[in-house]
């Protein structure tokens, strides 16, 4: 439960920034899809050392938990892009309210990949052997 409240705690902290971010750069005219991709690419580098040293104090192999953490966020991007392809682009909803939906249905998708695979445990001590 504590790994939860410490995920969330910096999930929203970036979050919160980049999705201002997101929407000051739609607002001048970049494209929801293109902005979303720019300011994931930003949350995601500065998500990695919170995640990995606060949220789930992962002691084990940093580059091994890089790659995998590199994995995840793929996922996460490509559900977040269809998510916006499907309720922007085909659907017809307003991208500021797909975006802010979008970023809690993948945080709470990556927070599973990041337990349970990402910054497990277990795959950690593996690492050291």
């Amino acid at each position: 439960m504590l790994q939860l409240i410490r995920y969330g705690l910096v999930g929203v902290a970036i979050n919160a920034a980049i999705y201002l971010v997101y929407l000051l750069i739609t607002y001048l005219g970049m494209e929801a899809k293109s902005a979303m991709t720019l300011v994931y690419i930003v949350g995601t580098s500065i998500g990695f050392v919170g995640n990995r040293k606060w949220t789930f104090a992962h002691r084990g192999n940093s580059s091994s938990a890089a790659l995998r953490y590199v994995l995840a966020h793929l996922c996460g991007y490509l559900i977040n892009l269809l998510i916006l392809y499907i309720f922007v682009d085909q659907l017809g909803y307003a991208h500021q309210w797909v975006q802010a939906a979008a970023i809690i249905v993948v945080a709470g998708f990556l927070f599973v990949i990041f337990k349970y695979f990402v910054f497990n445990e277990k795959i950690s001590c593996a690492e050291k052997e």
